[in-house]
């Protein structure tokens, strides 16, 4: 598998984008929704799949469209080529505030394993696929199910970390452990399962939730501070009730200012 070499800039601190230089009949393959900007000239084509079997007939676009419904995502990506003369740029945006990760397949033995929605953008013939769970206890427990999804091929891929990423070197047998849904993807070669918290005042009163991921090395770990479902959980969290008015965490009427609105119901 040869995947199309692309050049690229990460623009951007908190809220990032990717910008990535086409030189003429190159392409890249994008989620729906990333798409930010392009230069005139820039083509764009919705395909099955992730584009990397389309030499493959009608059989082999099924297989890679029917990979992606299993791991909830759509059956279609967008493929953006240079179908120009000269060098054009396309840009994807990232979802939500976090960190755009730049992943070298070719320096990574050709796999690397993300969150199902950590994928944002990749050089065309990036395979685009999932990965299945093998152990029992992280597929019931770890936050992603059984499925996660995989990038295999030798090119350029990007995945988008939520708030800062951290990224870890594991030598062989070291073990790092993780809130499940901080895990923003890992190498090959790491040994990935879910761990019980433990302890009967953990589980009730710990507020961490009752697992935590365990990451054996060797090999490089990708970590996140801010899921994107923990920081709708805090946004869900302090949405105010229909009908009732806010006034701001720290304002002294508080409960008192709704009855004076007439918001009274119990």
């Amino acid at each position: 598998m040869n995947a199309h070499e692309i050049d690229y800039t990460i623009h951007g601190e908190e809220m990032q984008y990717v910008e990535i230089v086409l030189d003429p009949q190159e392409g890249v393959v994008a989620e729906s929704g990333s798409f930010m900007m392009m230069s005139d000239g820039i083509q764009m084509q919705t395909i099955f799949g992730d584009g990397s079997k389309q030499d493959e007939g009608i059989l082999g676009k099924l297989f890679s469209a029917g990979k992606r419904l299993l791991t909830g995502e759509s059956l279609f990506m967008t493929v953006f080529s240079n179908a120009g003369v000269g060098r054009k740029e396309v840009s994807f945006a990232a979802p939500y505030p976090g960190k755009i990760i730049p992943i070298d397949l070719s320096e990574l033995g050709g796999k690397f394993i993300c969150q199902k929605d950590a994928f944002l953008c990749a050089a065309k013939g990036v395979s685009v696929g999932i990965e299945f769970s093998r152990k029992l206890g992280r597929g019931l427990f770890g936050g992603e199910g059984f499925i996660m999804q995989k990038l295999e091929g030798d090119g350029m891929a990007f995945v988008h970390a939520g708030g800062n990423m951290s990224k870890k070197e594991l030598k062989a047998g070291e073990v790092l452990k993780v809130d499940t849904g901080c895990v923003v993807g890992f190498t090959k070669d790491i040994d990935y399962d879910v761990e019980f918290v433990g302890g009967i005042k953990n589980t009730i009163f710990g507020g961490e939730g009752l697992f935590f991921a365990t990451l054996k090395g060797p090999g490089t770990v990708y970590i996140q501070s801010l899921p994107f479902s923990r920081l709708a959980g805090r946004i869900l969290a302090l949405a105010p009730k229909t009908g009732s008015t806010t006034r701001g965490e720290g304002s002294v009427l508080g409960g008192i200012g709704d009855l004076l609105d007439g918001d009274n119901s119990f």
